[in-house]
């Protein structure tokens, strides 16, 4: 018997749930595969929203070869493999056939490379999976020729339409005579992912040859897990809380409990290329000018990670996690950029200041762009007083935070603007 997840997977798209942004009515995906014809993209989110479903379903609908690839298994003679069944099925289709690829950010550039020419053609249709930002993984050739979709973690509502469907719907749980009392824990361990929540239900709804009712509670989910580690979770760690204890331990300024939950996603087999870009980002995000040299230690180790593989990488990872966890902290950057975006979002697109536009043509400056301008490095100080927001708008975005290097920063700004930058 198949699992629970593979037997409610869907084949339409009215049976999918969720992504309504990408699939519901009018939505781009859904128009794109009522029209007959798809171009080559990648859908990019957490494990367990629906990847390779909305991909299967893809493939169903248009009636066409589909292939798929791991990246974690195949090489690049796989690729050509496949590129020559696919070349050969394309005569007899209007359609090219789909090649989906899971995991494309794990696929090396010569892998990537070898794509590159029958996308080009239309040999395929390239469908890729990634769990990561396929800006940093994706090579810019592949990137460019593929629309980028992202998928959320699957909202509570969503969750609660597939508990219900497989206790209805599913051949094997419907014969079984369930209740659900309580879904906090079911919700709450599946963390947004599919699979996963499938993948419990089937654990707490197992009771053997007794056909005795089963009621779903918080309480039975916890004890049902707590005996089966491993029966949630492929790799025995909970991906993303373990991945929330490391950063919150760096904010936190705790290196011990920093490393612990570094070590524990290094004995759970996580991609160290994740962990790499996490400290990159934890560096900008909470210590940021409180110590600008994180940010720099953060990005050598992420080279360091990529220049001499594993099992090696784990050191400069720990010497990075150390460093980020010891410094002084400070999000000021994060606040003043989070900020700025709320007030874009709030008042729109305002007009730049004439005396800030560029000028390249004579048209141009006849209507007075960059008129006035002020080129600060003739002045003493390199320096002159002049407006760099819209007209009318007044708002501090930046604010300095208690930390020695930012109280630099602070006092040589109140220095240059005088009272517009004191608190």
């Amino acid at each position: 018997m198949k699992p629970l997840a593979e037997r409610l997977r869907p084949i339409t798209l009215d049976g999918y749930i969720g992504q309504k942004h990408l699939v519901g009515p009018g939505a781009v995906l859904r128009r794109m595969i009522e029209s007959g014809r798809i171009s080559s993209f990648i859908l990019w989110g957490p494990p367990g929203v629906g990847k390779t479903t909305l991909a299967q379903i893809i493939a169903h609908t248009l009636e066409t070869p589909f292939y798929t690839l791991s990246a974690v298994t195949s090489g690049v003679k796989d690729v050509r493999d496949v590129i020559d069944r696919a070349r050969g099925n394309r005569f007899f289709q209007q359609n090219s056939p789909i090649l989906f690829i899971d995991e494309i950010h794990r696929f090396s550039k010569s892998q990537q490379d070898s794509l590159l020419g029958a996308v080009e053609q239309g040999v395929v249709t390239l469908i890729g999976a990634t769990t990561e930002n396929p800006s940093f993984e994706v090579i810019r050739p592949l990137l460019s020729r593929c629309a980028v979709y992202v998928l959320k973690s699957l909202e509570r509502d969503d969750l609660l339409a597939l508990v219900d469907r497989a206790i209805h719907e599913d051949v094997e749980l419907r014969q079984k005579q369930i209740t659900v009392s309580e879904t906090d824990a079911l919700l709450r361990y599946s963390g947004g992912d599919a699979r996963k929540l499938l993948n419990i239900l089937e654990l707490v709804t197992d009771n053997g040859d007794d056909n005795s009712p089963v009621e779903i509670t918080d309480a039975l989910v916890a004890e049902r897990l707590q005996q089966n580690p491993l029966a949630y979770d492929k790799g025995g760690e909970m991906h993303y809380d373990i991945i929330s204890a490391f950063i919150k331990s760096i904010r936190g300024s705790d290196p011990d409990g920093a490393i612990y939950w570094l070590a524990r996603m290094i004995e759970g087999g996580e991609d160290p290329v994740f962990i790499a870009r996490r400290l990159v980002i934890s560096a900008s995000e909470d210590i940021g000018l409180a110590n600008p040299n994180a940010l720099l230690l953060a990005n050598a180790a992420f080279d360091a990670v990529h220049k001499i593989g594993w099992p090696e990488g784990r050191i400069p990872l720990a010497e990075a996690t150390v460093y980020l966890a010891t410094s002084p902290k400070s999000n000021s950057a994060y606040m003043a950029v989070n900020d700025a975006i709320s007030y874009v979002k709030k008042t729109g697109n305002q007009p730049v200041p004439l005396h800030l536009r560029n000028a390249p043509t004579s048209l141009m400056e006849q209507l007075g762009y960059g008129k006035d301008y002020k080129y600060a490095h003739d002045y003493e100080g390199h320096f002159v007083e002049q407006q760099f927001l819209p007209d009318g708008v007044t708002e501090r975005f930046w604010h300095a935070q208690q930390n020695p290097a930012e109280a630099k920063l602070h006092e040589r700004m109140i220095q240059l603007w005088g009272n517009r930058y004191k608190e």
